[in-house]
């Protein structure tokens, strides 16, 4: 396959790039999380202060995107859109990248297939849906960039151990995607060494031991292995593993009893001579796809619109799940993995592992918040899927690859969009109730929040400036706002976000790191955005909070409380 860029491929690249960021600029125009923002922004800024995750404060999740927010803090200061225009940048090149791996899985001549499959994305980018820094919008631009280098080690030692190192950088952007991630990238890659005599895939085992190498020196001698273990995987494990009945209960979607036998007669139809069973076939590929189009019309409730599109998620995974198995087996049986077959993912020995790479990153995705809420940064990774069926499936005719991808691309896009703009997957907050009202904060400029919670979080601000001295220590519960970020004070608490995965103390505990620290006052956020407060034993925590303060006054959205 070619790697020189043509102009139709730069055109490409840029409005899709340009359609991608132009909708995370449209998304943070109208809506702002703050529950899921603020404790990006105040992690991020307290690290910027030179406070160290793991050792200083707990930290449940990996750094990489804390320490790329942080720096941006420390090089350009606390100015909120400068956030937004990084989120835009990786959302536009996370397309690209998207494109670009679903070009080679493809091949050159399903140019056009490649570019309609990639509609969609100017929508379901890795930050279409959440527009706002984020770990897995990060680890699914990361695993993304992965397997573009593993796709093109046969260029040499060089990119093989570039390769092998960005396998490794997913890991240190969130845990559940990039340690199954990284596992099947080694056990493939070792699998290779021994069946393919080519040197490269030595390199790439170089460049993941050096990753790794790296990056445990980096933590041992910065904030040490064991506070990292600690926080990074026996914390999180402890909170937000889920059960085995949730995990499979994705593949119960009620939908395969009639999408999956929809597919398999389209494939039949697919392989015989007449025209018309061939366009016939095209059409029923098509329809689990062109359905929740339907759906938009059917119904006029969000939630039943998303479950439509959403169901697609346990087709496909299941479909390429039996092509990738199917490919390798067939590949084995005629002589090795190097032999290539009409059912592999693209004309390379790792490309019949790609899917493998993306199936494992999926299903670790989902270790999270399952389907419904662990799907919004990883769609791309759905349609490279989508592309290496497309390419398994062996067309007899060259119209039907573009026929069944524009389809299929057309159906994504216009579902994706109704998806993105009814904001139902960040329906946990009340980012579509009441007024839209823009930040009157220089650092919050250009964050725009539906309902009372800006001019609630003024008038605390305002508040604090004049009656709460700069130097003495707060708790803020829950922590739903970027306070420390705004105003510029140094966090003295270890907690700033009262959840049940971020917040490791129990309610005696946590009075008596009041005491400990020293601090002084006590903020109580009552009206808040996130619809059901997660704050853990909230009732017990306040009341045992309670015995250090007293009421000092109480504003619109909160209640400050001032130390006996």
């Amino acid at each position: 396959m070619r790697y020189r860029w043509g102009l139709r491929d730069f055109a490409v690249a840029c409005a899709l790039f340009a359609a991608t960021a132009a909708v995370v600029f449209w998304q943070n125009a109208r809506l702002a999380v703050m529950w899921d923002l603020s404790y990006v922004l105040e992690t991020s800024y307290r690290i910027s202060l030179g406070q160290m995750p793991y050792r200083d404060f707990p930290l449940a999740h990996a750094p990489l995107t804390f320490l790329i927010q942080a720096a941006i803090i420390r090089v350009t200061g606390r100015v909120f859109w400068h956030h937004v225009l990084y989120c835009a940048v990786v959302g536009g090149m996370g397309s690209v990248v998207a494109w670009r791996v679903a070009l080679k899985v493809l091949g050159d001549r399903a140019w056009w297939t490649s570019v309609l499959l990639a509609l969609p994305m100017m929508f379901l980018g890795v930050y279409g849906i959440y527009p706002h820094p984020n770990y897995d919008c990060d680890c699914a631009f990361a695993v993304l960039v992965a397997v573009w280098l593993l796709q093109r080690v046969e260029r040499g030692g060089g990119w093989a151990l570039m390769a092998g190192m960005a396998a490794v950088a997913p890991l240190f952007f969130k845990q559940n995607i990039g340690l199954p991630f990284l596992l099947m990238v080694g056990l493939g890659v070792l699998g290779l060494v021994f069946v393919d005599s080519r040197r490269v895939w030595l390199a790439v085992l170089a460049g993941v031991t050096a990753g790794v190498a790296m990056a445990t020196a980096v933590m041992h001698w910065t904030v040490g292995i064991g506070n990292y273990i600690q926080w990074t995987v026996r914390f999180p494990a402890q909170r937000r593993i889920p059960s085995l009945g949730a995990m499979v209960g994705i593949y119960r979607e009620g939908s395969l009893e009639w999408t999956i036998p929809c597919v398999v007669a389209g494939v039949v139809l697919c392989k015989l001579k007449a025209g018309w069973a061939r366009a016939l076939g095209v059409g029923l590929l098509a329809t689990p796809f062109a359905w929740t189009i339907v759906a938009l019309f059917r119904t006029t409730d969000a939630e039943e619109r998303a479950s439509s599109l959403l169901a697609l998620w346990p087709l496909v995974i299941l479909l390429a799940a039996v092509v990738a198995l199917y490919g390798v087996l067939l590949r084995v049986k005629k002589g090795g993995i190097p032999e290539l077959s009409a059912l592999s993912f693209s004309a390379s020995s790792q490309g019949a592992l790609v899917p493998f790479f993306l199936l494992v990153a999926i299903n670790g995705t989902f270790l999270s918040q399952q389907l419904w809420g662990s799907t919004y940064a990883t769609w791309p990774m759905l349609l490279l899927l989508i592309a290496g069926l497309i390419g398994a499936a062996g067309f007899r005719e060259r119209w039907m690859a573009p026929a069944l991808a524009g389809m299929i691309g057309v159906s994504l896009l216009v579902a994706g969009g109704f998806y993105v703009a009814s904001e139902d997957r960040l329906a946990y907050a009340a980012v579509s109730d009441g007024e839209l009202r823009h930040s009157k904060l220089p650092e919050l400029a250009g964050m725009s929040v539906r309902g009372p919670y800006l001019p609630n979080f003024e008038e605390l601000v305002a508040f604090a400036g004049t009656n709460i001295p700069q130097g003495d220590g707060l708790v803020m519960i829950n922590g739903e706002d970027p306070f420390y970020y705004v105003t510029g004070r140094t966090p003295q608490f270890p907690v700033l976000l009262f959840d049940p995965t971020t917040q490791p103390y129990s309610p005696e505990r946590l009075r008596g790191l009041v005491v400990e620290k020293n601090i002084r006052w006590l903020v109580v956020k009552r009206v808040l955005q996130i619809g059901d407060d997660p704050t853990p034993d909230r009732a017990a925590t306040l009341e045992a909070l309670g015995r250090e303060f007293v009421v000092e006054r109480k504003l619109a959205g909160y209640d400050v409380y001032r130390r006996r």
